[in-house]
């Protein structure tokens, strides 16, 4: 259940692997993709997989809940207000398959939620089938990361926890069938905390590249050249500073569990908070640059929330964008994002208008370096002479 970019490459690793694969899915644009041997979306080496299953019969795509062995749910898990999950994508998905269940069935859960959550779906389950008997409930998180998925899902390591021995075993021989790194056992609650550690985890890590970006500004300092110089050392390995932190993940995780324990995850809640302000600190560098060029055009390079791919969640340079586009209305602003065909709304609505990057090259005056895709990378640095630039990956630190 969910077709999108965690549950798409799911149902082609397991048809791939020989199983009988249904997709369900509430869009039609998916569905119809699916069922062409089509991607809705960009990520490396899954289009191949998809259009070879497809072709063999093994995966079809639907929008009606059919009955199955195993019922895998990979639907999103947004913020609701207070930035606690909302779980009603989970829920539909829950009551979606409760009339299809006879017993004995597998429900597993893939989606990033909260300790708890593969529990509060057999409660829901159970009221609404109390003569069931037999069905079992595992979580089974994905750990791949967007532009390697289909690499990552079968090499790395998988975490297995049922609310049963049974359930966590059973999921274990499913995902054995095409998984190569090791299936790790656990309960239900500690595999919904061990995702959210590992994106919480990396969000702290963040941060404090973050800060550090922060505190060399004010200070006068390079950022990236401290960072390269404290990473000389043999146990220190600071990550790069970026204009906030972004993704359906590392953005989001960990404030599920600051949300489920406020008292205890301080330091988590400051991560979160500190990688959340970046992209004001962003917006001011530009307003700094606009207010000294009066009528200047700002291109912006760079949308998704990382290098390389189309995924704009939580991007927090759709974001900075959209303030700019807001904020400085006398000022053209363009958006430069390689792998989309039009903008988000809310973007053209901001005033923004999606530019070729010759085009932007060209124009601005302004230009606020958001992602480093690869396209940015063979920019000619003479391009940029006279041209105000915010840097915010540090790309042309050495060039300039």
């Amino acid at each position: 259940m969910g077709l999108g970019y965690i549950g798409l490459p799911t149902a082609a690793v397991l048809a791939r692997a020989g199983l009988d694969v249904v997709g369900v899915d509430v869009s039609d644009r998916h569905v119809d993709a699916v069922n062409r041997g089509e991607l809705p979306f960009v990520e490396e080496g899954l289009g191949e997989v998809v259009a070879e299953v497809v072709k063999a019969g093994k995966l079809t795509a639907t929008k009606e809940m059919p009955k199955a062995d195993v019922y895998i749910i990979a639907v999103p898990t947004p913020f609701a207000e207070g930035y606690k999950a909302d779980l009603s994508y989970i829920d539909a998905a829950t009551a979606a398959i409760a009339p299809q269940l006879e017993g004995d069935e597998l429900v597993i859960l893939e989606s990033t939620s909260p300790a708890g959550t593969t529990e509060h779906i057999r409660e829901v389950l159970l009221e609404l089938r109390p003569e069931l008997t037999g069905v079992q409930f595992a979580h089974c998180p994905e750990r791949v990361l967007p532009g390697r998925i289909m690499v990552e899902m079968v090499s790395n390591d998988r975490i297995v926890g049922g609310l049963t021995p049974e359930a966590a075993q059973r999921a274990c021989d499913l995902y054995a069938t095409f998984c190569q790194g090791e299936l790790h056992q656990t309960d239900a609650t500690t595999a919904e905390m061990a995702k959210l550690t590992e994106n919480a985890f990396r969000d702290v890590n963040i941060a404090f590249a973050n800060e550090l970006s922060l505190i060399s500004d004010k200070l006068g300092i390079d950022v990236w050249e401290l960072i390269e110089l404290a990473n000389k050392h043999p146990r220190v390995n600071v990550l790069q500073p970026g204009p906030g932190v972004g993704g359906h993940c590392i953005a989001v995780d960990p404030w599920f569990i600051v949300s489920s324990t406020p008292k205890e995850a301080r330091l988590i809640r400051t991560a979160r908070e500190v990688n959340d302000g970046k992209p004001e600190w962003v917006i001011e560098q530009v307003r700094k640059a606009v207010e000294a060029r009066p009528g200047a055009v700002v291109a912006c390079l760079g949308l998704a929330f990382k290098a390389d791919i189309d995924d704009l969640r939580e991007s927090p340079s759709v974001h900075i964008v959209e303030e700019i586009g807001k904020r400085f209305q006398d000022h053209e602003v363009l958006a430069v994002e390689p792998h989309i065909e039009e903008l988000p709304s809310k973007l053209a609505s901001a005033g923004v208008a999606l530019a070729s990057l010759e085009d932007a090259l060209a124009r601005a005056q302004v230009l606020v370096l958001l992602v480093d895709h690869t396209a940015f990378k063979s920019i000619d640095v003479k391009a940029l002479q006279g041209i105000e630039l915010i840097d915010t990956k540090g790309l042309f630190r050495i060039a300039r």
